[in-house]
């Protein structure tokens, strides 16, 4: 049986320049939950554990149907409420994120819902996976640039981002997006790789 791993079947999807480029993207599914909170928290390896349970879950359901996955990269979109401050300005506890897990095509909701189900049977302490949803994103057109180092020098990256951005007379339409190429428990911070991805569009011309 072959197993059908995400990362090689989607390349342009897990790939990207060190340098700013623009991407399209159809839409896609996933497993996501949404909290708030310091991601070095208790809240937050909570949700990911709970995410990466169902994730599992599904995971095994496809592959006594002879259709097994690889479970893809941690995916995590990012963005702070009514707060004119950057991100980084505001206090950790007060940054909101949805964890994501993609999925294959193949994947319906309602074999989703019942790897939660049982997920929450039989992990009844990790409360979380009562939050585990499943749901498609249509990023469209999106600029997308590799960061290599730890997660306190995205700034770096994301100001070369920005410019390109408004070169192209673009606007960003939608959430800050990450994906974790790297695990931080097994490599240093200096060489961890993460794709920083942004929705956008044409920047609307206002008639005088």
């Amino acid at each position: 049986m072959e197993k059908l791993d995400l990362a090689k079947a989607y390349k342009a999807y897990y790939t990207a320049s060190t340098k700013p480029e623009l991407v399209v993207f159809e839409p896609i599914s996933y497993v996501t939950i949404i909290g708030k909170g310091d991601p070095n928290g208790t809240i937050f390896a909570n949700a990911t554990e709970a995410l990466y349970t169902v994730a599992y879950g599904v995971k095994g359901h496809y592959k006594k149907l002879e259709k097994d996955f690889t479970v893809a990269k941690l995916e995590g979109q990012w963005w702070v409420d009514g707060d004119p401050r950057t991100a980084l300005e505001v206090p950790r506890e007060e940054w909101h994120w949805k964890l994501l897990i993609r999925m294959p095509t193949y994947v319906s909701g309602e074999v989703v819902e019942e790897a939660r189900t049982a997920a929450m049977v039989k992990k009844k302490e990790l409360k979380r996976i009562a939050n585990v949803g499943y749901e498609s994103l249509n990023e469209g057109t999106c600029v997308q640039m590799l960061h290599v180092g730890p997660y306190a020098t995205e700034p770096e990256t994301l100001s070369q981002m920005y410019p390109y951005i408004e070169k192209n007379q673009l606007r960003i339409c939608g959430l800050h997006h990450e994906i974790y190429l790297s695990d931080p428990r097994k490599i240093e911070p200096a060489k961890m790789k993460t794709i920083l991805r942004y929705p956008v569009e044409a920047e609307k011309v206002v008639m005088g």
